[in-house]
Order: structure tokens, then sequence, then C-alpha cells
């Protein structure tokens, strides 16, 4: 819920850029227009066919997105985010000369502005264009910051009031442990909400700290974050039991959870591979968050919602004809359910035409103790056969898509009792619940579905999830096409 509330307040926060830069470059084109012209047009032809629009709201984005703008800041300053705005919108303001001046862009429209689009100020002669993009670069920058302060301001008040929070748990009862809870706990504008702790000891009898329950020690971890689940663990580990770091952050790995450290030193000592932020001069280690925060998570789902959309509508005579073939197959429904996993440890129902004889057999995916489906596996219907072999039977995923429940591009969703049973056996299998499952992948149009490696089908999720990008899903579904058959039966 946290995740999809995030999600919203990107979208709502790009949005409101959005408008802001368009209000900038508006107030610098009338500004321009009552500077030169002395009056107020009375048509809007000279702004709309204006070619700096276009140009600088997606550029501005851009670099709004490249400086962070869109990940996660609860722990952030207003002060320091105002100082990014400012450093994005010169950058953005630079990219939209550079563009207009590759295309030879005119921001004058008409044969008339053109007689009087030059005037004497200061002493010199300025054309009408040069002190609209004048007038831009001076304000923009200085407006995001302003907005963006207001937003932070308000969505703090909000935060204040018990809204839009996020639930974490605080490993470790000592001073530093204790020092990290009243830090959070005194900063409630974060929206970070302490639920409970546990003891940086194997086992313990504290029962409270702070106020706060404390769930057992690091003997039980993993029960009590299964029990208790979380939003994120703050790791607040005293020097002499500093040992102990890797191993937690390996048994960590279980759990679909961002990891935060906050170490017993100066941030200058930390190391420059973690991203380091600063609360009330507490530093604060980003070990593992999802990659897709920010505006990148919001453009994902667009393209979720696009393209499933449109697959819908393209291949629903294709879907009805494998309705129809499967209805004559044999008895069963249509279109069966499975319980699956997505990002953060939600479950869903997954949809797909049935391709096996035996309904119950199919319904746990082809999936026995000993192997998954065969080769010419007895239990698959012919027209089950030709549905695997050609990707057709996953078309009703589509739906799961436009719902939100999975992406076009990610991890194959597998079920609850197989993720329990798989984190436990390979490292790092969790992260794979960093992002949402998906109809296609990386380990998919590299030929790992059906019977093949395991360990080699995490190594490519892996990599996904580590260098996700909105054009590596592009690159997959491009290849999708091309090699989703692989390997499929």
């Amino acid at each position: 819920m946290v995740r999809q509330q995030h999600q919203f307040f990107v979208a709502l926060l790009a949005a409101v850029d959005a408008a802001v830069i368009t209000a900038v470059c508006f107030g610098a084109w009338l500004i321009t227009r009552v500077m030169f012209y002395d009056f107020f047009p009375a048509q809007w032809e000279s702004y709309i066919k204006n070619p700096l629009l276009p140009v600088a709201v997606p550029l501005v984005l851009l670099a709004m997105q490249m400086n962070g703008m869109y990940r996660p800041r609860r722990d952030g300053s207003i002060l320091a985010e105002q100082l990014t705005a400012i450093r994005a919108g010169i950058f953005g303001f630079a990219a939209t000369l550079v563009v207009l001046w590759l295309i030879e862009a005119d921001l004058v429209v008409s044969s008339t502005d053109r007689e009087v689009a030059s005037r004497m100020i200061g002493g010199y002669t300025v054309g009408d264009g040069r002190f609209q993009l004048a007038l831009l670069g001076l304000t923009l920058p200085l407006v995001l910051a302003g907005h963006r302060g207001v937003f932070r301001f308000v969505l703090r008040t909000v935060r204040k009031r018990g809204w839009n929070l996020r639930h974490v748990a605080v490993i470790g009862v000592g001073r530093l442990g204790q020092i990290a809870g009243r830090t959070i706990e005194r900063n409630s504008w974060t929206g970070i909400k302490v639920v409970y702790y546990i003891n940086h000891r194997d086992q313990t009898r504290r029962e409270r700290c702070l106020d706060k329950p404390v769930h057992g020690g690091l003997a039980e971890l993993e029960q009590t974050l299964d029990a208790n689940p979380v939003d994120a663990v703050y790791l607040a580990i005293p020097n002499s039991h500093a040992s102990r770091l890797p191993e937690l952050l390996e048994r960590l790995e279980r759990f679909a959870v961002d990891v935060r450290v906050i170490p017993d030193v100066q941030p200058r000592h930390l190391p420059q591979a973690m991203t380091v932020s600063e609360l009330e001069g507490m530093p604060i280690l980003s070990y593992r968050e999802s990659p897709t925060y920010g505006l990148g998570g919001v453009s994902k789902r667009l393209l979720d919602i696009v393209g499933s959309a449109f697959g819908l509508v393209l291949l629903s005579p294709v879907m009805l004809i494998c309705a129809i073939a499967v209805r004559l197959s044999g008895p069963g429904r249509v279109i069966f359910k499975q319980r699956r996993v997505s990002i953060a440890g939600e479950t869903f129902k997954i949809y797909k035409f049935r391709t096996m004889y035996h309904v119950e057999d199919e319904k746990y995916g082809g999936w026995t103790d000993e192997k998954w489906t065969e080769r010419n596996d007895p239990r698959i219907t012919p027209i089950g056969r030709l549905l695997r072999r050609t990707s057709l039977d996953e078309l009703p995923q589509l739906l799961n898509v436009l719902k939100g429940q999975m992406s076009l591009v990610g991890p194959r969703p597998e079920r609850p009792e197989l993720i329990a049973r798989f984190r436990e056996d390979w490292r790092g299998y969790m992260l794979r619940q960093h992002v949402k499952a998906g109809i296609t992948g990386w380990a998919q149009v590299n030929g790992l579905r059906g019977d093949t490696s395991l360990r080699k089908r995490l190594q490519y999720d892996l990599h996904y999830v580590r260098h996700w990008s909105i054009w590596f899903d592009v690159k997959i579904l491009v290849l999708t096409v091309f090699r989703l058959h692989r390997n499929a039966h």
C-alpha cells in the first residue's frame, strides 16, 4: 500500500511540476508580449505555436528525474531539495536552449510580431525571443524551488496528521537504536513510523523500548518479520556487534523490504557506494531499495496501462479463438486462477488459459515436489501444448497488468509456497520482489523458461532488478516478439 501511495505522490508531483513549468513558460511569454508589443493579444495563436512549451516541459522534467527529484526524500531537508530543484531547473533550461538551437526554433510567430520583435532595453537592442528565454532562465529555477518547498511543507503537514505513513522496524535497542527511534519519532514530518524494535542480541527479556514493543532478538528475526510485516528495516547495531552486520544483511535478503543502515560514525567516514542521507545529523545508509521508486516507476506503470490495453484490443480475436479451443479440449474452466506473489510479497490471482486435462494438476502451474512440467507431459492437452509453445496461454495476464497486479516486464511470479522454499535455498531470491512480476522478463527472452536452471534464471532476474530502466523494459518487449517461444513447453 505504501508503494502504491508513493507512486500516486510521484505522479501527482510530476503533474504539478509540469503545470508549474507550463505556467512559467506562459508567464515569460506574457511578460514579453507586454514589454515588446504593449498589448495583450486577442488571439492565442502566438502562444500556441510557440515552440518553447513542448520543448521545455519534457526536458526540465527529465532534468529533475536525473537529479533524483522523484525518489523518496522523506528523510531529506526542504533546503536540500530546493537546491536540487534549482540545479535541475538550470540543467533543464540549458538543455532547452540547446534543443531550440538545434531545431532552429523561431519564437516569433507572425509577420506582424516580427516587425516589432526588438526593443531598446538598458541601451541595448534586445529581441523578444532572447528576452523570453532570459526571463525563463531567471525565473524557472527559483519558481521550481519555491513550489517544491510549498509542496514538501504541505506533505509534511499531512504526514504529521498520520497519513501516508511508512512503517519500519528498528533492529537495535541500545544507545544507537534509541537515538534512531527518538530521531525518527521527533521528525514525524517524514511519515516514517517505528512500529516495533528487535534486540540486537540473539535473545532478550526486554519487552518495551521507547514505548514500543520489542519483538524478540536476532534469533527470531525471520519469524518476527514474517509475523509483523513492515515497509523498511533500520539497522542500528552498536559497534560492539558490528561484525554481525554482513550476516544480518544476508538474512534480510529473504524479505522484500527496504534496508537502511544507521552507522555509529560520521557521514564523511562512510563508503561512497551507498546512498547517504541525514536526519537531524544522524547518518542513514540506503543499502537497498526498489529501483522503480520515483518517476521511473510512474513511466513503467504508464507503459503497462497503454501496452496492456492495446494488447487486449489488438489480440481480442486471438483470445476468443483460444477460449473456444480450450472449451472444446475437454472439461474444466477456460480460464483458471493461480495464487502468485508480486512486488513486496503481495499476493494476487494470475489468469491463464487452461492447458491441462486435470485442472487440479494445473492449479499449481504443473509443479510437483520433484519437477516442473516436462516436454511431452501427458497431462497437457494437444491444444494446451500449442498454447504453451506459443505462450498464448498467458494472454489473459494482460488483465492482471491492467489491474496493476503485474507488469508487462518483470521476473516471473511464483507461488507463495515456492517462494518460502526458494528464499531459504537461494541467496538474494527475495530481491526479485522489489519489482512487479511480469508476463515476460530478461530471463524468459534468454530462453530460461520451464525446466531450466533456477540458478541461471535467478541471475538474470537479479540483473534486471539491479539494472532496471524504462528502456530496458522496451528492449525486453521487443525481444519478446522474437524469443519468447524458446524452451516453452
